[in-house]
């Protein structure tokens, strides 16, 4: 069974079409990526598969549980980042975390694994207010995993940050991955991408206009760069 499989969706927002007959599977175990411009469809379709938005028309389904008709169920076993989320400024890292986990089982395991995966050190203890963006960052990151979701989706996960933070999160996303974690993300960061996802989705004016895996791509179009690829692909 497919971490997500999605057939035909179509959203539309009155007279504007979002998403047109877009259809996708991400399988279990894999960071799958979509890909493409600011505006394409990424975050509406994110936003559908995280049961936020009602579906014109189509069908998606998260480990056979129908977003549409079941989206209590999918809710229980995904977690979803957007990438606009914010966390409480008056709150310390850690008491943000401890808070976050009462929605759940609210165990002090769970707020030990979000500890871990934000790893601020004696920064943990102070307020949300004086970190820098790269810590907020890491602090959303590890509230969306340390519930150790079946699904994670991220929604930009590294946008705005510098070099090093971003690598740190990537690394964080590989090892949930390893740890039993699906991942779905998107990003405008072709390159970034194309070096964490094992497939990947390019889509455009809400249609998926390629997908494979960044190597059989580059391969297909004789490119170098997954950016080279949705080139050849749009023009």
């Amino acid at each position: 069974m497919a971490a997500v499989n999605v057939q035909n969706l179509v959203k539309d927002y009155r007279t504007v079409r979002a998403v047109d007959g877009v259809s996708f599977h991400v399988e279990e175990g894999e960071i799958f990526g979509l890909i493409g411009p600011n505006g394409a469809g990424k975050t509406t379709l994110l936003r559908i598969i995280s049961t936020l938005l009602r579906i014109t028309a189509g069908q998606v389904t998260v480990f056979g549980h129908d977003v549409a008709e079941e989206a209590h169920r999918v809710r229980r076993v995904i977690s979803y980042l957007p990438e606009d989320a914010g966390a409480y400024r008056n709150l310390t890292g850690r008491s943000y975390l401890k808070f976050m986990a009462r929605f759940f089982d609210g165990s002090g395991d769970m707020v030990e694994q979000g500890l871990a995966i934000a790893d601020l050190g004696e920064r943990i203890d102070d307020k949300v207010e004086q970190y820098s963006k790269g810590m907020t960052r890491r602090l959303l990151v590890a509230r969306a995993l340390m519930v150790e979701p079946r699904l994670a989706i991220l929604d930009e996960p590294t946008s705005g940050l510098d070099v090093i933070n971003a690598r740190e999160i990537r690394d964080i996303v590989k090892k949930t991955v390893r740890q039993g974690t699906t991942v779905l993300l998107s990003s405008h960061n072709m390159l970034e991408v194309e070096h964490l996802c094992q497939r990947i989705a390019l889509i455009n004016e809400g249609i998926i206009v390629e997908s494979g895996s960044p190597p059989a791509l580059k391969e297909k179009y004789e490119v170098e760069t997954i950016e080279d690829v949705f080139t050849e692909v749009v023009q």
